[in-house]
């Protein structure tokens, strides 16, 4: 037998974790048309929880789901902190900056405090978590 040292080790593990824990945390909810809060027409923010964090940088992490109804957009606006962003439902056109892209369900991008950001969505029903990293 081959000895598998400790960085291989965390390694595995952590890929057979991903596969076990990931389709939990990222599965996409069903909210009804007045679940969270109205922050934009035709767009809701779901608030899901908030920690302490131990990541250095950041005294607090929270997490929300933004809902966005079919074909409504999220004018530009400056990011308050950084954050990370996945979809767990649908699909965006996304504009930072200058750069523009679009995410679907399953991949995520990141933003970081400043930068500009613009959302559109398309035909379906789309639902973006966002990771706040939130500084001391």
């Amino acid at each position: 037998m081959t000895d598998v040292g400790r960085r291989s080790a965390l390694a595995l593990g952590s890929i057979c974790l991903s596969g076990l824990l990931l389709p939990d945390i990222a599965s996409a909810e069903t909210y009804g048309p007045t679940a969270g809060k109205e922050v934009a027409p035709g767009i809701r923010q779901v608030d899901l929880g908030k920690a302490e964090s131990h990541l250095s940088g950041y005294k607090t992490v929270s997490m929300r789901d933004i809902v966005f109804q079919p074909k409504v957009k999220f004018d530009v606006r400056s990011m308050p902190n950084d954050m990370v962003c996945f979809m767990t439902e649908g699909e965006l056109s996304i504009k930072q900056n200058d750069k523009a892209f679009a995410v679907k369900k399953g991949e995520m991008y990141t933003c970081m405090k400043g930068m500009t950001e613009e959302d559109t969505n398309g035909s379906t029903v789309a639902v973006m978590r966002v990771i706040d990293l939130l500084p001391a």
